[in-house]
């Protein structure tokens, strides 16, 4: 697990998209796995990353399906354990429609709080090589926060931060 920790403007972020080859270095490079990110094929590449930002994108769908974006073959029981490690699962049990719960455009029916944990658990169901995390717990209270780095730790083996 590697993190960056600055204070604003020191590059953070800039570390996080040439992470994800939003764009590449002007000058040196960055490995992964011994290999120039730039002689990958982003797709490919990118099919391997997860990443959850401070302000994540929810759909106007289900909890369900925002949970399963961008994986066409997750099953529900993925979707649970991802939504456990994210320290999302009790909350979307108090929903009458639980998983089938409309989270509105844009997650407008959601918290913050409760949108990151949606988002962690995208990024986990797809059960990433790479997951970055920017920021991406700012809105969750310490105990939330705790029990996401502790799910998060627990599956580091998988991973790499």
């Amino acid at each position: 697990m590697v993190a960056l920790v600055g204070p604003n403007g020191s590059g953070k972020s800039t570390v996080v998209q040439l992470l994800q080859r939003l764009y590449d270095p002007d000058d040196g490079f960055i490995t992964v796995d011994k290999n120039d990110i730039r002689a990958l094929n982003v797709r490919h590449y990118r099919k391997h990353i997860g990443v959850v930002s401070q302000e994540p994108v929810l759909f106007g769908t289900t909890i369900s399906n925002n949970i399963k974006y961008g994986r066409d073959d997750v099953t529900d029981e993925e979707v649970e354990r991802a939504a456990r490690e994210a320290n999302a699962y009790d909350f979307i049990m108090e929903f009458p429609k639980k998983f089938n719960t409309l989270v509105g455009e844009k997650g407008a029916q959601m918290s913050g709080g409760q949108k990151q944990r949606i988002a962690i658990a995208r990024a986990l169901v797809r059960n990433p090589k790479i997951l970055i995390l920017d920021e991406a717990t700012s809105a969750l209270d310490s105990e939330s926060e705790s029990a996401v780095q502790a799910a998060l730790e627990k599956d580091s083996p998988r991973h790499s931060f």
